[in-house]
C-alpha cells in the first residue's frame, strides 16, 4: 500500500497578543548655584528609584487557530437511529486526529447541525455553513436524499465534499464529491448480482422473490435501475438472469408507518424470499407487521437498515440478510490487526456511553471512518485548505484508508472505487459476514 506524505505543511499563525504599556513622563529638575557656573549643568539626571516596567515579551506564534469542518447529520427524525452512528464516529475521529497533531499542525473542530432527516433543510443548512459560517471544510450528511442537495451546494461554492453513504454514481456527477462507501459505478446491478449470486449458491435456492421498496432516492433505484438516467437494470431487470421470478412488487413512501396492508400483500404472494429495498427502521415495521399475520417469509433481505433495531427484534430478526462494508467478526478482525481492533473497541465504548442499543462498529461506522480519512488525507496531502488543491490531490494520488486500503478516484466514474461490499446475516443475535466466500466469517443459513 503506497503512503502519500504531504509535500509540505502549511503553517498559519494566530494573531499575536501584544501587551502595550503607557509611557510615564518623568519631570526632572536641573539644579545649580545662584549666578555661579554649574559644574553639573547638562549632566544626565539621576535615575528614579522605581524603574518603569519593561514591555512584556511577545508570545511565540502558535498554530492553534482551529480548522472548522462543517456538516449536517440526521440526529432526529426517521434517519436518526443511523445518523447517531455517524455522529459518534465523527467525534471519535476528530479526537484521534487532534491527539496526533490535527491537520496541517492545527486543531480541528467539527460543527454539526441537525437536518432532522429532512432533505428540504439540507440546502439551507449547508449554505449557512459555507456562506455564513465560512467553515474551512465540509463533509457530507447521512443518506442519499440528504447527500445529493449537500453536494449541489458544495458544487456551487467550489468546495470539495467527501460523503458517507451515497452510493448512486449516476446521480453524483460533481468532480469534487468523494464517496466513503462504494457499491460500484453501477450500484443497482452490482448489488442485485451480489445478492442473487448468494441466493443461487444455496442448497435450497429460492425461485420466487417479492420486492417491497421505499420510494426514496436511496433505495428505489436498486429495484428498477436509474430510470431517468437510463443506467442499470435493478433487481427487476436482472432477476430473470438468475432464474428468479418476481411475484410481487410493492412500493411505499419514505417515512411510511402503516405496514399491515403491505404485509398482507407479501403474505399472499408467498415468495421464497422477501427483498426489502428499504432504509433505517423500515425492516422492523415490516417484520413486525408480517408476524402479526402469523407470516414469516422463508428468507428476508433488507438493504440499508439501522443495525441495532433489527437485532432488537430477537428471534424475529434471525436470518435477516443485508449488505455490508465491514463487520468486526473475529476472523475479519484478525485480518486487519490491532489498529482496527482499537478503533472498534473505542467506538463500542462511546456507543455504550451514548446509550445506543447496538454498539458494534459495522458498515455504517466503516463508511463514516472512510469518509473522514478521505478528508484528512486529502488536506494533508495537498498541504493546503484550498478546495481545488484538495480535490486535485485525491484525483492525482488517491488516499490511504484503514479499512479499505488505498482508494483511487476517477471522475469519469463519479469517483466510485472498486467495491468490497458483501452480504451479512443475523445469526444468533449478531450480524455475521456470509458472502462472498473470501470475506465470509460463516456460511449463510436458510
Amino acid at each position: 500500500m503506497r503512503s502519500h506524505k504531504p509535500a509540505f505543511r502549511e503553517r498559519r499563525a494566530v494573531r499575536v497578543a501584544v501587551t502595550t504599556l503607557a509611557a510615564t513622563t518623568l519631570l526632572l529638575s536641573a539644579c545649580g548655584d545662584d549666578g555661579d557656573d554649574d559644574d553639573t549643568a547638562g549632566e544626565t539626571p539621576e535615575e528614579p528609584e522605581d524603574e518603569p516596567e519593561e514591555p512584556a515579551d511577545e508570545e511565540e506564534p502558535m498554530d492553534d487557530e482551529p480548522i472548522i469542518v462543517g456538516s449536517t447529520l440526521s440526529l432526529t427524525g426517521a434517519f436518526g437511529p443511523t445518523g447517531v452512528i455517524h455522529q459518534i464516529v465523527g467525534e471519535q475521529f476528530v479526537d484521534q486526529l487532534n491527539a496526533n497533531g490535527g491537520l496541517l499542525g492545527r486543531p480541528v473542530e467539527w460543527t454539526v447541525l441537525d437536518d432532522e432527516s429532512d432533505s428540504a433543510q439540507v440546502t439551507t443548512l449547508y449554505e449557512r455553513l459555507i456562506n455564513q459560517d465560512q467553515v474551512d471544510l465540509v463533509i457530507g450528511p447521512y443518506a442519499t436524499p440528504n447527500i445529493i442537495p449537500a453536494v449541489a451546494v458544495a458544487e456551487r461554492a467550489g468546495y470539495t465534499i467527501p460523503h458517507h453513504t451515497a452510493i448512486h454514481a449516476p446521480l453524483l456527477s460533481y468532480d469534487c464529491q468523494f464517496p466513503g462507501w462504494s457499491m460500484d459505478p453501477v450500484p443497482d446491478d452490482f448489488t442485485s448480482e451480489l445478492l442473487f449470486e448468494l441466493l443461487t449458491s444455496l442448497p435450497d435456492a429460492p425461485e420466487t422473490i417479492a420486492l417491497v421498496t421505499n420510494e426514496s432516492g436511496s433505495t428505489q433505484p436498486m429495484t428498477e435501475g436509474f430510470v431517468e438516467q437510463g443506467v442499470g437494470q435493478g433487481m427487476l431487470g436482472l432477476a430473470d438472469d438468475y432464474d428468479l421470478e418476481v411475484v410481487e412488487d410493492v412500493r411505499y413512501p419514505p417515512g411510511n408507518q402503516e405496514w399491515s396492508t403491505i404485509a398482507t400483500q407479501l403474505r399472499d404472494a408467498n415468495a421464497d424470499i422477501v427483498i426489502n429495498n428499504g432504509i433505517a427502521v423500515d425492516p422492523v415495521g415490516l417484520l413486525e407487521a408480517m408476524a402479526q399475520l402469523d407470516y414469516e417469509p422463508p428468507m428476508f433481505f433488507t438493504l440499508f437498515p439501522a443495525p441495532g433495531p433489527v437485532l432488537g427484534l430477537g428471534e424475529l430478526g434471525e436470518g435477516t440478510l443485508s449488505v455490508s462494508l465491514f463487520e468486526p467478526n473475529e476472523p475479519i478482525l484478525d485480518q486487519y490487526g490491532d489498529d482496527v481492533r482499537a478503533i472498534v473497541e473505542e467506538f463500542s465504548a462511546r456507543s455504550a456511553d451514548a446509550g445506543l442499543p447496538y454498539t458494534v462498529f459495522e458498515s455504517q461506522a466503516a463508511a463514516s471512518w472512510n469518509t473522514w480519512e478521505i478528508l484528512a488525507g486529502a488536506v494533508e496531502g495537498a498541504g493546503s485548505l484550498d478546495q481545488q488543491a484538495i480535490c486535485d490531490y485525491l484525483h492525482d494520488s488517491g488516499v490511504d484508508t484503514t479499512l479499505n486500503g488505498h482508494l483511487t478516484f476517477d471522475p469519469a466514474i463519479s469517483n466510485f472505487w472498486e467495491s468490497n461490499v458483501g452480504i451479512k446475516q443475523v445469526q444468533n443475535g449478531d450480524w455475521v459476514m456470509v458472502w462472498p466466500a473470501d470475506r465470509a466469517a460463516a456460511d449463510a443459513i436458510q
